[in-house]
């Protein structure tokens, strides 16, 4: 069964609650391990699901989660949006290590090979103390898979070989191997290699800029060191070059001229685990993240590093449970022209405390209560020269700030099936390391204008949510309302007394629904998302007093964009137990906005544009059949009916006032054929 894929993977957790097993399951009077979260859409994608579609990128999956959508169309291009607000406001970890900051706003900042994926938990919104720091928007945290995970029972060793088709326009080949070092001890190594080339939209019509060669390897070691301590090392690196545009998430034309151009990402992890008793539990995480893209009209090279930890330990009291630690992040960008010395560089950290609290009030009523205290530090080193070749500035911009946040939620349960959730919640995000490819812009245009205005602020969010959920006989729906409000939104590009400046508030309102019935052989679910995003500006931002602007991807890369209702609705048939087949249709209504406001106060336009974003479906259809315990055959036809359309959480169609200002097009139908064989 889907097990309820966007609502209750882990039972209770859509409504704000969460319940996981105690860690000794034969202790029948153990306590259910309760989490009340400030957010409603928190969900779990299993490996199973991500395999049925041979999902290829981050579109895929996410393809069936009504709230969560992925923009770009290009591998490269994309970028991830929960209720409107793009990734750059999401706590994105890979087995705990966070992937921060941008290299390039026409790009994405998130990049990972689904068949590594052993489990995605994702919540919506700003929720509890451990979600980590600036998690505005919410949190997605992916989890990769390890050799005892992929061993058969009793197995020493096995390995995987894999090969995929996609008929628009590509192939996968993979192969892993896996097997045990000692009784307690595992390695799994991986290597996958991906070729594409240009795809086709729906009206048959060649998509420039989309061919790319992907090479990813993976290796981790995992097991026991000692009795209840717990090692799991890794080593992620991936590998793209392709020749794309100057900006790749704008639609390319024919005549447009392509760079060669490449991304790496470099990914090393450390996780321990020690389980003394219900006091000590404790979890550690280290990491150290570089990824760097190189490409461009001027080969630009803007490289990242990031490294950090995360300390925690829980502790259980009776029906109470805590959760407490530090978390600590640092990140750096340098860019310049890649055949030449790096001109600029800025440099972020944060040190976060953080404590989390979990009660069953009473056997109906359930609790949590957290607090989180972040403390953020900025600095920029200039080394850039202008055309002279004398210095920009003599000194670069410096700021410090910390904030505090709280969370409290609580669900009520009224008898045996129906669930009352209620959730509040805090998150704060200081300045951050801006864009690897124009961090160099800040200084050409004139020395005495600052990076940050000196009464810079930090990003503030409220978020609250309430929900109403039925569990039983078959039959789970949940229905949620929320409301976000993000103060001082730090933004670059306006004018003002600096570069960056606070530009107002940020609210987010919507409602979600969700639905999952199973009868016999056959999963039937439907989901249901809409959610309105809309700034306040600050008092003169703009020439004229705009009351609210919907966000758009263009104006507001890397805030957010506005897209229509969206409905998911499909079923899932267990032929036998080793034959499965579904079929999900997904529909965007159409939406209309005024746009270009900052265009209208520069002169590059004479007054706003209603930007048209048409209605769209989809349809999409698996089959997974397992021939032998050793074979495996997957088939899966993404868009089958070839919609033509622009994704609404990509760039819009601007081509009436800027001929080049236009979103790409979605992939057409694609025919997808694997095959798998295990030893």
């Amino acid at each position: 069964m889907r097990e309820f894929l966007t609502i209750s993977t882990l039972c209770m957790l859509s409504s704000g609650v969460s319940y996981a097993q105690s860690k000794d399951a034969d202790d029948s009077l153990a306590m259910e391990k309760i989490s009340v979260v400030g957010a409603a859409t928190n969900l779990s994608i299993m490996t199973d699901e991500i395999e049925k579609y041979q999902g290829n990128d981050l579109a895929d999956i996410f393809r069936y989660s009504p709230s969560i959508s992925v923009g770009g169309s290009l591998g490269v291009a994309q970028k991830i949006y929960i209720r409107g607000l793009e990734d750059a406001y999401l706590n994105v970890t890979v087995d705990g290590a966070q992937q921060t900051s941008t290299l390039f706003h026409h790009i994405g900042r998130v990049t990972l090979d689904p068949d590594l994926l052993q489990q995605i938990d994702v919540q919506a919104g700003a929720g509890e103390a451990t979600s980590g720091p600036g998690a505005i928007g919410g949190s997605i945290r992916f989890k990769t898979k390890n050799a005892q995970d992929l061993l058969p029972e009793n197995a020493q060793f096995g390995g995987q070989i894999k090969a995929n088709y996609f008929s628009n326009e590509g192939s996968r080949f993979s192969g892993s191997l896996y097997g045990k070092l000692s009784d307690t001890w595992g390695v799994l190594g991986y290597y996958s290699t991906v070729n594409r080339e240009n795809m086709e939209d729906g009206d048959g019509n060649e998509i420039y800029g989309t061919a790319a060669d992907q090479d990813m390897l993976f290796l981790k070691v995992s097991g026991e060191i000692a009795d209840n301590h717990y090692l799991s090392l890794s080593v992620e690196q991936r590998d793209e070059e392709g020749e794309f545009s100057a900006r790749p998430n704008w639609r390319v034309f024919e005549d447009d001229t392509l760079y060669a151009s490449e991304a790496k990402r470099d990914t090393y992890v450390a996780n321990y685990r020690f389980a003394h008793s219900d006091m000590v539990y404790l979890e550690a995480t280290a990491y150290q993240t570089t990824s760097s893209f190189q490409g461009g009209s001027y080969n630009w090279l803007a490289e990242i590093d990031t490294y950090g930890f995360d300390l925690r330990n829980s502790s259980e009291i009776e029906r109470h449970k805590f959760v407490y630690g530090i978390d600590y992040r640092h990140d750096e960008v340098t860019s310049g022209a890649a055949a030449g010395t790096r001109d600029n560089a800025e440099e972020g950290s944060v040190l976060g405390l953080y404590a989390q609290g979990y009660s069953d009030v009473t056997p109906a009523l359930l609790l949590s209560y957290g607090v989180r205290y972040d403390d953020y530090d900025f600095q920029q080193r200039i080394l850039l020269e202008d055309f002279s070749g004398t210095p920009a500035t003599d000194t670069g911009a410096s700021l410090e700030d910390s904030e505090l946040s709280i969370n409290l939620g609580l669900a009520y349960r009224i008898g045996e099936a129906w669930t009352l959730g209620l959730g509040y919640a805090e998150a704060a995000r200081g300045k951050e390391i801006g864009d690897g490819f124009t961090i160099d812009g800040y200084l050409y245009d004139g020395a005495d204008v600052p990076v940050v205005a000196d009464d810079l602020k930090a990003e503030t969010v409220q978020n609250i949510e309430a929900s109403v959920e039925y569990h039983g006989n078959n039959l789970h729906t949940r229905f949620s309302v929320y409301h976000s409000s993000l103060d001082d939104v730090i933004f670059e590009g306006f004018e003002g007394n600096a570069v960056f400046n606070n530009i107002g508030t940020l609210d987010t309102e919507g409602v979600e629904f969700d639905l999952a019935y199973r009868w016999q052989s056959f999963d039937f679910f439907a989901g249901f998302s809409t959610a309105n995003t809309e700034l306040s500006p600050r008092s003169g931002l703009y020439s004229v007093d705009y009351e609210r602007i919907d966000l758009n991807g263009y104006e507001f890369v890397g805030l957010g964009n506005t897209r229509g209702n969206t409905w998911v609705v499909g079923v899932d048939h267990s032929v036998s137990a080793d034959l499965s087949m579904g079929v999900s249709v997904t529909k965007v209504d159409s939406v209309d906005i005024d746009t270009l406001h900052q265009a209208v106060d520069l002169g590059w336009t004479t007054q706003l544009y209603r930007l048209h974003k048409p209605s769209y479906v989809t349809a999409d259809i698996y089959a997974k059949w397992q021939i032998t315990q050793s074979l495996r055959v997957n088939f899966a036809v993404t868009n089958l009916f070839n919609e033509q359309y622009i994704d609404h959480s990509s760039v819009g169609d601007y081509s009436e006032v800027f001929a080049m200002v236009v979103g790409p097009y979605e992939a057409g139908r694609d025919i997808r054929l694997s095959a798998s064989l295990s030893f």
